[in-house]
């Protein structure tokens, strides 16, 4: 699964839910086969949840009470959504993933790390793939992607938190606080502190066997989400490390205030055009990578060097979210927490981009332009053109 150059559509497996657990493992190398077999033990004995427990956690899985703020804020939708004929889910899932494979075997097709293998990742890079060995699961986190309520799914399916000695069997009972401290997930990172030596061959075979899934969204908006989030709202550390640099770069501001309540008082905001402007400044990442918030997915998740299962979309999330969950066999444990109406659409995209000269968005397409054809966004081509 794991070799060096791109797979082509017949070589990589595509069936979800790679992982039963007992399951005959194939030949391996030695160091392989040991880890192997002590993974496989461990699956086993964690792999069936006690019937008491199960039905404690389907009695909490009814309509979760609303606790905290930003939840309360962002007004969740508890309508009821049909979901989508599973064999059309099973269409959609195989569509996406042969459009994902075929551009990662186009020789044509190039980017930044399209070409090198698992091995040649760093481990900084693989912090955003959160491992449930309780249930076999991967998920590479994208930010504002649902990834706050997909870190929640996580923490409740790997039991990673407790409240009062009790794992969270509720996914929005779980504090914002708790859900992004990263000490809260392992992550595969963390592997060579925990596994030394053999963790490369552990993330390996974890990779191998387990059912890894990702959610993206199309790319212009996920920036939009960004911005709003990050610099229309008051927000103390996005302000000192990102908006002061801006103001005074962009904006030929001087003297700024130290707090951003300061700073929002006199009408000191970053615009979306001094976002843009930082995002394409050659200077930007010579300093430093691009924060989560808006790097590019290709970057955050390895898609060409990870087999992804499952690829679901923000767009899709709600029929997405229940068929994941029903292909991992959760879905009597929880379900996945409803979207908020406030979301940032992508009818919005011609109103942002408005005043944004058409030079930048051309050259702002193209440095998101792996995560539109990886995950099968069509082109902006309104953006694009005058």
């Amino acid at each position: 699964m794991l070799d060096p150059k791109p797979h082509s559509a017949s070589q990589r497996p595509h069936s979800p839910g790679a992982i039963a657990a007992g399951e005959d493992w194939e030949a391996l190398p030695d160091v392989d086969e040991f880890l192997a077999k002590l993974l496989s033990s461990s699956l086993k004995q964690n792999s069936s949840i006690p019937r008491k427990t199960e039905q404690l956690l389907v009695q909490g899985s009814n309509k979760p009470v609303v606790s905290n703020l930003e939840e309360n804020v962002r007004g969740y939708d508890w309508s009821t959504h049909k979901d989508r004929n599973s064999l059309d889910q099973e269409k959609l899932q195989v569509e996406r993933q042969r459009t994902l494979r075929e551009f990662c075997a186009n020789s044509s097709f190039t980017f930044p790390t399209k070409e090198r293998s698992f091995d040649d990742i760093p481990n900084y890079e693989l912090n955003h793939l959160i491992v449930d060995d309780r249930h076999g699961v991967i998920y590479c986190y994208v930010p504002k992607v649902a990834c706050t309520n997909w870190k929640r799914v996580m923490i409740v399916l790997s039991e990673s938190l407790l409240d009062q000695g009790v794992p969270y069997r509720n996914p929005l009972d779980i504090p914002r606080e708790h859900v992004h401290n990263t000490s809260t997930h392992l992550t595969f990172n963390k592997f060579w502190r925990r596994y030394g030596k053999f963790s490369r061959h552990l993330m390996k075979i974890k990779l191998k066997k387990y059912t890894k899934f990702l959610f993206v969204r199309d790319p212009f908006v996920r920036l939009i989400s960004a911005f709003r989030s990050k610099f229309e709202l008051e927000n103390e550390d996005f302000y000192r490390r990102f908006a002061i640099p801006m103001l005074k770069l962009y904006s030929n501001h001087t003297n700024l205030p130290t707090s951003v309540s300061e700073a929002f008082g006199a009408g000191l905001k970053v615009s979306f055009s001094d976002f843009i402007q930082y995002l394409l400044d050659p200077r930007t990442e010579k300093m430093a990578p691009f924060n989560e918030h808006w790097r590019q997915v290709y970057r955050l998740c390895h898609p060409c060097q990870i087999d992804y299962d499952f690829i679901g979309k923000l767009e899709t999330l709600d029929e997405d979210a229940a068929y994941l969950l029903q292909l991992l066999k959760v879905d009597r444990l929880l379900r996945f927490p409803p979207s908020y109406r406030n979301r940032t659409a992508s009818s919005w995209e011609d109103n942002w981009f408005a005043k944004i000269p058409l030079a930048w968005r051309q050259q702002l397409y193209k440095l998101y332009e792996a995560d539109f054809v990886l995950f099968g966004y069509p082109k902006p081509e309104n953006l694009l053109k005058d």
